[in-house]
């Protein structure tokens, strides 16, 4: 018997694969499957094969989950990069119809009850975590609605494990509204300490924008009106 098939099959009854004694001996794997015809393995040697075949389908399904999960990444990338483009600049039309929205969706609509009673006015407000939502919304207010800066007031509402100064700094900085016209810090029990959510999820807390004008929230819920029942001809 030559040499090579002597020391395939007695690494063959010890369990190793047909890749690893092809890696050892360098014989193609046809050979070996020639060679170990009729072959009889111990339980422990078949065991082995086993073991190392199940190894290797798990190995090769998560390099292959891996691999689909970075390309689905960079098809994400892609896409979103392409479709942001497709936006360009925003017109003062555009911008009052995403304000309008805007508002529409996350602002402040509920009649103010004061003593049982409904009250006659009524301040812009809208609150959200999300930063660009609140930059894109300011953009609005300042240019489609005309509001003096000085009338631009906000709120924070941040939860115990936050450093209120830091956010403070951070929002004031984005917004464009100085600390001083920051009214309240609310601080709330985040769901994440109950375990109902991540314990990050709102990294920024929440911001509150209030314009205590109840002309221009009439104006808004106007604009609203004017997007939910529109006049075609």
């Amino acid at each position: 018997m030559r040499n090579d098939k002597n020391q395939a099959l007695k690494l063959r009854l010890k369990g190793k694969s047909y890749n690893e004694i092809t890696k050892l001996l360098a014989v193609p794997k046809s050979t070996l499957s020639d060679w170990f015809t009729g072959l009889e393995l111990s339980d422990a040697a078949t065991e082995r094969i086993k073991q190392r075949v199940r190894k290797g389908s798990m190995e090769g399904l998560i390099k292959r989950n891996k691999r689909q999960t970075h390309l689905a990444i960079q098809r994400a990338r892609e896409t979103r990069a392409n479709a942001a483009k497709d936006i360009g600049i925003l017109s003062k039309r555009e911008l009052l119809l995403l304000g309008a929205a805007l508002y529409w969706g996350e602002g402040y609509k509920r009649t103010i009850i004061k003593n049982g009673k409904p009250r006659s006015y009524h301040p812009v407000s809208l609150s959200n975590s999300d930063p660009k939502l609140i930059v894109i919304f300011l953009k609005f207010l300042r240019e489609i609605c005309g509001v003096e800066e000085n009338k631009i007031n906000a709120g924070l509402r941040i939860y115990q494990h936050q450093n209120a100064e830091h956010l403070l700094v951070y929002w004031s900085s984005l917004t464009k509204i100085p600390k001083e016209r920051f009214e309240k810090f609310y601080y709330g029990i985040s769901k994440s300490s109950l375990g109902k959510r991540p314990f990050n999820i709102l990294p920024y807390g929440t911001i509150q924008i209030r314009i205590n004008n109840t002309s221009l929230y009439h104006k808004i819920m106007g604009w609203i009106e004017g997007l939910g029942y529109p006049i075609t001809k």
